[in-house]
Formats: C-alpha cells, structure tokens, sequence
C-alpha cells in the first residue's frame, strides 16, 4: 500500500473502521492502490455518505418535522 493512501486512511476514521470491518480490503489495496476508488464508493456506500443518501435523510426530516406540525394544528 502506497503511503498516500496510508495517509488518507489513517486521516479518515471512516475509512479506518470500514478496514477493520472488512480487512479483505487490505489485500485489495496493497495488491493494486487504484482500488481506492472502489474502496472510497464502498465505504461512502457503507456509511450513507453519499450525496444522494443526505438528501434522503434531510427529506424524511422534513417530512417528519411537517407531520408534528400538522398533528400541533
């Protein structure tokens, strides 16, 4: 594993408990580092990091916060 992607691993304690969750992924990275890509997309995948999973989480917020407002009515 190259020491850049040691760096930002170490840097992201996301990143740092994905590995520990799913070590195979070591074998992955150290065997070929353009794996990071495939490994940032599994753990943002993992976490709900995506873009597209905070704007789910903010318009269930949203809905919820209308439902309690609707029911104080």
């Amino acid at each position: 594993m190259t020491l850049e992607i040691q760096y930002k691993i170490k840097n992201n304690p996301n990143y740092q408990r994905f590995l520990r969750q799913n070590s195979q992924w070591y074998k992955y990275l150290n065997r070929n580092p353009a794996n990071f890509k495939s490994f940032e997309a599994q753990v943002k995948e993992a976490y709900s990091l995506r873009l597209s999973d905070r704007i789910s989480s903010t318009i269930k917020t949203l809905e919820i916060l209308e439902n309690v407002m609707s029911s104080l009515k």
